[in-house]
């Protein structure tokens, strides 16, 4: 299936479900949706990033603090913690720690995201359709690097809310 026609959860700005679209759809109205966010942690404290392709349908080209992804319809957010987990990076089971729920939204993006952690050290398979490289960093360095760097913003603001900054 084409991630276009994807059917999406789609929630009102208090997070309850109004309905489900085809991803294009979403996309091209902004429809505010669910998402799943996993933080990567390995047993040093780093943290995996990655580096989204080019063709992904938002913010193609930049880093990602998380892995994850949209909720599909009938899915609930660990069901797509786990997916994502399993599909981008090749994670079987990841042991998904719930950390909280996040509001976001910008001129191209309104989502929902429950966010999860989980240790792994390796070794991915990367999704090559969605993820160019991947790499362990600090997450001191991760801010470094967003200054010289695209990062998704939304992941940004959940890794600022986790590291207090």
């Amino acid at each position: 299936m084409n991630s276009d026609d994807e059917i999406i959860v789609v929630v009102d700005d208090n997070n309850h479900q109004t309905g489900s679209v085809p991803r294009s759809e979403m996309r091209q109205k902004r429809l505010t949706h669910r998402a799943s966010y996993i933080l990567v942690f390995n047993r040093a404290g780093e943290l995996f990033i990655q580096k989204r392709t080019t063709t992904k349908d938002i913010y193609p080209g930049y880093y990602d603090v998380a892995a994850g992804g949209v909720v599909l319809a009938g899915e609930t957010y660990e069901e797509s913690a786990e997916r994502e987990l399993f599909e981008e990076l090749g994670i079987v089971s990841g042991g998904i720690k719930f950390l909280f729920d996040h509001f976001y939204r910008d001129q191209d993006n309104s989502v929902w995201g429950r966010v999860f952690s989980c240790v792994h050290e390796g070794p991915f398979v990367l999704q090559k359709e969605e993820v160019e490289i991947g790499f362990f960093v600090g997450i001191k360095e991760v801010f470094q690097l967003a200054g010289k760097e695209p990062f998704t913003p939304d992941g940004l603001e959940i890794l600022r809310k986790i590291a207090g900054n």
